[in-house]
């Protein structure tokens, strides 16, 4: 057989791109004050979007990633594309903002998995999830997580001394590892 021809890799690069901006030098101490910043633009599209807004741990806004278009009445999104833009901007807490074009605040049961997921994943990365918000219908009222108690600050405990770490023996046995 003959010598196979080199593989070729593309290197790529990912880079924090800034649009016009949604101005806000103001924290955002509440739901309504996400609300006041990006609520009209989500209650003016035919679709449901997905907004996380980057903040900076006086809860300044640092910017806002739409990471997700959807459809009329559902819209996909993954921890992978909220988390992307909050990394690049350093940002040291989040808020998801996304929209009812139907004007229905009550959140579906995609929308409480994602805010239970994405609990879970904002504290494992240190980042918090402040709140996620529904807006719908006149941007004059909202369906805040937090509000209703479905966003919490997360009750975690690590032990910081590995010797009262819970090893399983078995786990270690099978992978081989000897004593």
């Amino acid at each position: 057989m003959g010598r196979k021809s080199a593989f070729n890799l593309d290197v790529v690069s990912v880079r924090l791109v800034r649009d016009a901006p949604l101005a806000s030098s103001n924290p955002i101490c509440s739901p309504e004050d996400a609300v006041h910043l990006v609520g009209q633009t989500l209650c003016e599209m035919d679709r449901e979007m997905v907004c996380v807004i980057n903040l900076k741990t006086d809860g300044t806004p640092i910017n806002c990633n739409f990471a997700s278009m959807g459809a009329l009445d559902y819209a996909m999104v993954h921890p992978r594309e909220i988390l992307k833009a909050s990394i690049l901007s350093n940002a040291a807490q989040i808020i998801l903002v996304h929209n009812h074009p139907s004007g229905t605040l009550l959140p579906s049961k995609s929308d409480v998995q994602l805010t239970a997921r994405m609990q879970k994943v904002m504290d494992l990365m240190d980042i918090p999830l402040l709140d996620h918000i529904i807006v719908g219908g006149d941007n004059r009222s909202y369906f805040s997580f937090k509000d209703k108690g479905l966003v919490q600050k997360p009750k975690m405990y690590f032990p910081t001394d590995y010797q009262h770490l819970d090893w399983e023996k078995s786990a270690i046995a099978d992978r081989g590892v000897r004593r």
